[in-house]
């Protein structure tokens, strides 16, 4: 099924750009801090798959792809722009499913009291103490701040890769390859992923209360092939909220292949 495209008009004047695929009860994909709608293939396969029985919506979080993006950043402007998409094409109410970082972003805005139903979590992608994995280290958002603002376009995205374990000779086989101008002009908005995860946990070393306010059903997933790490970041963000199941995809990784994920989002949202 071919998608309708549009805009909406975030609550700052924000032009957010979306892809419609099907009908019935809304679903909105909040991507996590490389992906958008030209770069990530996976999230139109998996409105496709669900086109028959769900409104899939996709969309560009401000600052890539075809969303705008006025400055300054704040983490509450990107809470606003899924406000915005529920109000319009979704009708008024929505389910969310967030991939790693855009996990975080999809639970603050249902924390925040918008009209969400429910909400998937794909590996939100929290470094607990113990973990065999380092985490970012405390200055992460204000050294990707200040790699933007240095007017060097691959300081951002080179420095994100290699906090998430790419060592240097593959972040430099990264530069020469064809997607390098596309993390280029991401870059800048790294660093947004980057409040959300230091605002919920890096912060204060806790998840914040205000998590308890998302009291619809929500489903906190794996992947089984997936970083080590991400077992007990999921397990730990479902036994922080009051309404959560957990669920691990066998076989996947960090991104979860589309056929392998849509029953498990169906039988979900569908309970």
């Amino acid at each position: 099924m071919s998608a309708s495209n549009g805009t909406v008009a975030s609550k700052d004047g924000t032009t957010i750009a979306y892809s419609k695929f099907g009908n019935g009860p809304a679903l909105i994909l909040v991507a996590g801090a490389t992906q958008f709608r030209a770069f990530d293939s996976s999230m139109a396969v998996l409105g496709e798959l669900l086109a028959d029985a769900l409104t899939v919506i996709t969309y560009d979080r401000r600052g890539r792809g075809e969303s705008g993006n006025t400055l300054p950043h704040a983490t509450a402007r990107e809470l606003e722009d899924i406000a915005a998409l529920i109000a319009g094409p979704c009708g008024g109410r929505a389910s969310l499913l967030g991939f790693s970082s855009g996990a975080v972003v999809a639970l603050e805005a249902a924390a925040a009291g918008l009209p969400v139903d429910r909400v998937i979590l794909y590996e939100p992608p929290f470094v607990l103490p113990g973990a065999p994995f380092p985490p970012p280290p405390a200055d992460y958002v204000e050294r990707l701040d200040a790699m933007t603002a240095s007017g060097d376009p691959d300081a951002a995205p080179a420095f994100f890769m290699s906090t998430v374990g790419m060592p240097p000779e593959a972040i430099e086989g990264a530069k020469q390859s064809p997607m390098w101008p596309i993390m280029r002009s991401i870059g800048p908005t790294i660093a947004y992923d980057g409040r959300f995860m230091f605002e919920a946990y890096y912060t204060a070393g806790a998840f914040p209360a205000r998590w308890q306010q998302a009291t619809m059903p929500v489903l906190v997933v794996n992947g089984d092939a997936s970083f080590p790490f991400m077992p007990a970041a999921a397990d730990a963000v479902a036994n922080e909220l009051p309404n959560a199941s957990r669920k691990v995809l066998a076989g996947q990784d960090h991104g979860p292949k589309p056929d392998a994920f849509a029953p498990v989002i169906r039988a979900f949202l569908g309970d």
